[in-house]
């Protein structure tokens, strides 16, 4: 054991050789971080000693080429100093060129953007004058649209006023009287309609009331046309039907169709025609001339104001037929065998019956769009146009019907007409 008195409190404390060590270790760890310490503070005082040294070498240098330099520069400024003056007025020179260049261009500018404003504004100015003539021609357009609108509207105004007042006058007409006597008054209407046109229209045309009741029934009127040889051109049998509104039972026009249809045949009428007032508000009988054929053939339903015009349609259809009828009764009254002839005839007589039907047809379109508003007397014209080239078409086929045709392919027929011919040479 080694004892050691402590310096501070005098004390003496016995310490083994580890414990020892271990303080020698302490004081000479202290002493050599002391010794580093002192080293270290030495070594940044000759450090900032030889930086402040190296400043002021540095310091010196710089200050002495900068003299230098100084001194160079000032001899420059002193050899170049006119030829400086000389670049400089130069200079000045090309700047007071440019300027004026400069100056020069901004008034070019200035009177192509002038000229441009001048054009563009004349421009603007046609522009406008067009635009006023534009919306002048406009509105004179508009103007003469309107007047003529309303002067369509005023006819259609009035056309529909007509008709109404027409409407109102028939029923009140028909209020006025029995079923019976609406029904007489019909027939005398269309019979005086009638005898309106026989002088001028109807010389050689036969109407008259059907008497004849031998069939078990007979119709109202017939009316028939021949040419001056006794050909017969047409025949119509006409039957007349009203009722007053306030009649219990409403008949149809239907229930009249088989009836008329009977009396056709027993009077060997080519047509029939049912003059009707019936069913007022059916637009199907409404349109002008129906064609119901689907049911009956050769049979068509109108109203009153319609009863000249089908006359008239049948007639005119009817006249171009005239060559093959006469014919054809030149041939049954010379007795002539006809094997195979009923049936051209019949294929003429349909091929004729369908141009016929697309003219009727036509025709009850041409009728309803007059009925309508005048906005479509163009399509009346298209329709009418096309009616009377059907009926061209049809006249066309009956003056191709000849006899040389008709007896093409039938000896039979060939030899009477050769034995006639040799005959009246």
């Amino acid at each position: 054991m080694n004892e050691i008195i402590c310096p501070n409190c005098k004390k003496a404390f016995k310490v083994d050789e580890a414990g020892f060590a271990d303080i020698l270790k302490q004081v000479r760890d202290h002493q050599f971080e002391e010794e580093l310490n002192n080293r270290l503070a030495l070594a940044e005082k000759e450090k900032q000693s030889a930086v402040q040294l190296a400043e002021a070498k540095t310091k010196n240098s710089f200050q002495e080429a900068l003299a230098k330099k100084d001194r160079e520069l000032s001899l420059l400024k002193a050899n170049n100093a006119t030829d400086l003056a000389e670049k400089l007025a130069k200079k000045e020179t090309e700047i007071a060129t440019m300027k004026s260049q400069i100056q020069q261009a901004k008034i070019q500018k200035m009177l192509d953007v002038s000229e441009a404003i001048k054009q563009i504004e004349k421009e603007r100015d046609n522009l406008a004058n067009d635009l006023k003539i534009k919306e002048t021609q406009t509105q004179l357009l508009e103007k003469s649209i309107k007047e003529q609108f309303t002067n369509k509207l005023i006819v259609k105004d009035e056309t529909i006023k007509m008709k109404d007042d027409e409407i109102a006058r028939l029923k009140d007409f028909k209020q006025k009287l029995s079923t019976k006597m609406v029904g007489e008054t019909l027939e005398q209407h269309c019979e005086t309609e009638f005898n309106k046109l026989r002088a001028t229209a109807f010389q050689h045309s036969y109407f008259e009331k059907d008497n004849d009741s031998r069939g078990g029934s007979k119709g109202d009127f017939i009316y028939k046309e021949t040419d001056p040889a006794g050909n017969e051109i047409i025949s119509i049998m006409f039957e007349m039907k009203n009722e007053n509104d306030e009649t219990a039972t409403k008949k149809k026009n239907e229930d009249f169709f088989a009836k008329l249809d009977k009396d056709r045949n027993d009077k060997k009428c080519e047509y029939a025609v049912l003059v009707s007032l019936l069913e007022a508000e059916n637009e199907f009988y409404n349109t002008g001339i129906v064609d119901v054929s689907h049911k009956y053939n050769k049979m068509y339903v109108v109203r009153p104001q319609f009863f000249i015009p089908i006359i008239t349609l049948l007639r005119n259809a009817a006249m171009n037929s005239m060559e093959y009828k006469a014919e054809l009764n030149l041939m049954k009254n010379q007795n002539i065998d006809i094997t195979n002839f009923e049936d051209k005839i019949n294929t003429f007589k349909e091929g004729f019956a369908r141009n016929y039907d697309l003219a009727s047809r036509k025709f009850k379109t041409a009728i309803d769009e007059i009925d309508k508003t005048i906005t479509h007397l163009q399509k009346t014209k298209d329709a009418l146009l096309s009616s009377e080239n059907n009926l061209r078409l049809a006249n066309n086929k009956a003056d191709d019907l000849t006899i040389k045709k008709l007896t093409y392919g039938n000896p039979t027929m060939k030899e009477k007409f050769d034995r006639l011919t040799d005959e009246t040479v």
